[in-house]
């Protein structure tokens, strides 16, 4: 990480630095409930490897523990197990303002006295920078930050509104200035605390694409808290799914989405049709299961861990399902809506609720409710899991029976 450190009273501002990247290792964080005065993991062992340049995003439910994981990250909060690095450098024991990144937060957190330009200088009117000529550490002048903050300005499309108090903007455009505001600072890392979580759908969207666009255009690492599965998707190289403080999954919005681990990543990220299934045969020299699934057998690749006789699921996405005069399994139409570009149907296949979306269905067969017909997809668009999940999904207390409720001085005691 480049050096950044408190000198005469104020951070040293950086030009041309590298992204860093970021590492957990083994961190968990603990909490007291107040109800029940027990201790529970927030986050668990959570073990995280950020690339510099990297666009992650935390992705989970409520309680899920990302933002836990962002604000220890921050400097907010502190694991109470492991260890945080930006770059090479341990920060457990630094606060938010010594470490190189910052936040975008979802309530923007703009200062209303000030108008827009002013909202995005302040920060570089709090630093110093080091002089070419005498080494010695010096504001930056009046020149410098006009320079700097008008071309975020214009990076983030709000050029013109500089004299604008932030009252009289938009939601989209408060969002520009938070974000012009956190990169102006040049940090190593930018976090984001559900930013677009206060906008409306459409302008989340295109919130969303200029995010990615900046991010891209900077190359900054940046790290991304949110609980839509669609934002997830279009903003990040990789994503982390989390559950009860569990990291379920790291991989590529591809990787999450057509391979994942278990039926919590699957459910969670976008529809998703569960067939019930049972391994008939494990074949080693082609990595591939034999199963039985509502009477028809089929060969599937195998992820591993699988045995004969074992109860499995298939996993298998709605747009990869189609309703056909003769196919794979008998089924019986319970639902036949048009949704403009497509048509959903729900079906009825062994007693299994399956849904489907036949895209752009103009031109092509529309079955009605009651109709009889089969499931037809590829057996590449199919996906094996355990029957039982393995991954934990109960909140993981520390004591196996409530404790009487700890004085302040008993839980800095046990901090420490």
């Amino acid at each position: 990480m480049a050096e950044e450190k408190k000198e005469s009273g104020a951070l040293i501002y950086e030009e041309n630095k590298k992204p860093q990247g970021v590492t957990l290792k083994h961190v968990s964080k603990i909490y007291l409930d107040p109800k029940t005065h027990r201790r529970f993991y927030a986050v668990k062992d959570s073990n995280i490897e950020i690339q510099p340049g990297e666009f992650v995003t935390l992705l989970g439910p409520s309680g899920c523990g990302k933002t836990t994981t962002l604000r220890m990250i921050a400097g907010f909060e502190s694991p109470d197990i492991g260890d945080v690095y930006i770059g090479d450098t341990r920060v457990n024991d630094l606060t938010p303002n010594q470490r190189d990144t910052a936040m975008v937060f979802q309530s923007y957190a703009l200062m209303p006295q000030y108008n827009v330009f002013d909202n995005v200088a302040y920060g570089l009117k709090l630093r110093k920078k080091r002089d070419e000529k005498t080494n010695a550490l010096r504001p930056l002048t009046k020149v410098e930050i006009h320079e700097k903050v008008m071309a975020m300005l214009s990076l983030v499309q709000l050029d013109g509104m500089e004299e604008r108090m932030t009252n009289q903007l938009s939601g989209g455009q408060q969002q520009r200035v938070a974000l012009a505001r956190a990169l102006i600072l040049n940090p190593s890392v930018l976090l984001f605390d559900e930013p677009l979580s206060n906008l409306d759908a459409k302008l989340r969207v295109s919130m969303r694409t200029e995010i990615r666009q900046i991010q891209q255009k900077v190359g900054i690492t940046a790290i991304y808290v949110t609980h839509d599965q669609s934002e997830a998707m279009a903003l990040s190289d990789r994503i982390i799914v989390m559950n009860k403080g569990f990291i379920s999954q790291i991989g590529t919005p591809k990787e999450i989405y057509y391979h994942p681990q278990n039926e919590f990543v699957a459910d969670f990220i976008g529809e998703v049709n569960f067939l019930p299934a049972k391994v008939t045969e494990v074949k080693d020299e082609t990595k591939s299961v034999t199963v039985d699934c509502g009477g028809m057998s089929f060969d599937l690749a195998n992820p591993g861990g699988f045995e004969v006789g074992q109860d499995a699921k298939i996993v298998l996405r709605p747009e990869a399902v189609h309703l056909v005069d003769q196919g794979k399994l008998p089924c019986e139409v319970i639902l036949s809506t048009f949704m403009g570009s497509y048509q959903l149907y729900h079906i009825k296949c062994n007693g299994v609720l399956v849904k489907i979306s036949e895209y752009n269905p103009h031109g092509k067969k529309i079955y009605q409710v009651g109709d009889h017909a089969y499931l037809d997809f590829a057996l590449e668009d199919c996906h094996i899991l355990p029957h039982h999940d393995p991954v934990k999904v109960e909140t993981l207390y520390i004591d196996d029976e409530p404790t009487k409720k700890a004085s302040f001085f008993d839980r800095f005691k046990k901090k420490k």
